[in-house]
């Protein structure tokens, strides 16, 4: 089935630090997604040959909701970058990119839970639209806890993460691995929560440790992996 390609323009670009910032896209009609969602953002020309151009092409979490009016692409592009990233960092308001295949793999779990959302950097982009969700909308959710890692202090939505004891939500965030680790070993002490973790894979598989030592179980671990990806973290060999 040939995949559905949505072209669109950019809105307004966001400066979020130095190195990150975040694009907000026209929404193509018939575009649609949930929480949680990613999607892949192409650049002009990866289908003009004979192959894609899969250098011109990168998964992106969507760190806004529908009810926004805007696409968001969160991301980090240092000054020594992929072809992909020099392209996106010289684009401007107007130009165009293409999107494809739209999938979630962390929507919001309301089973009655605690929900922990571990994310280092710009991985917050994929928790922002859940957090938006879950106060909008709280049923079925006992709390939310987010805790951030970034070694640089550049601390991302910090109008949305914001603790609100009311709503019953929390917002940490940490700048080192010490402190990091260490709140992490005391969340685990809920041995019924929800722990989403977001992150590079070397991020995930060292939270994985963690949880399986507090006697956290695979099955409250929720990764944005696809589901044949995840033998990956989830196998008994995966962190040795």
């Amino acid at each position: 089935m040939e995949r559905k390609i949505y072209w669109t323009k950019i809105n307004k670009i966001i400066e979020e630090s130095s190195e990150v910032k975040t694009y907000l896209l026209d929404i193509p009609e018939g575009f649609t997604w949930e929480e949680g969602a990613h999607t892949h953002l192409a650049l002009k020309g990866f289908n003009e040959g004979e192959k894609p151009n899969k250098g011109l092409v990168r998964h992106m979490s969507i760190c806004t909701l529908p009810a926004e009016n805007s696409i968001g692409i969160t991301t980090r592009i240092k000054e020594q970058c992929s072809e992909f990233k020099s392209i996106l960092r010289n684009l401007n308001v107007g130009d165009e990119v293409a999107l494809f295949k739209i999938h979630s793999n962390v929507p919001l779990k309301r089973q009655d839970k605690n929900i922990y959302l571990l994310s280092s950097g710009v991985g917050l982009a994929t928790f922002r639209p859940l957090v938006l969700t879950y106060l909008n909308q709280p049923e079925n959710v006992k709390s939310i806890h987010s805790l951030n890692i970034d070694s640089k202090r550049n601390f991302l939505f910090t109008d949305v993460f914001t603790s609100d004891p009311v709503k019953n939500f929390t917002a940490e965030f940490v700048d080192n691995r010490n402190d990091y680790y260490e709140e992490v070993k005391k969340l685990a002490a809920d041995q019924e929560g929800l722990y989403y973790i977001v992150g590079s894979d070397e991020f995930i598989l060292q939270n994985i440790d963690v949880f399986r030592e507090q006697g956290i179980t695979l099955e409250q671990i929720v990764l944005d992996k696809r589901e044949q990806h995840l033998a990956k973290f989830f196998s008994t060999e995966a962190s040795i």
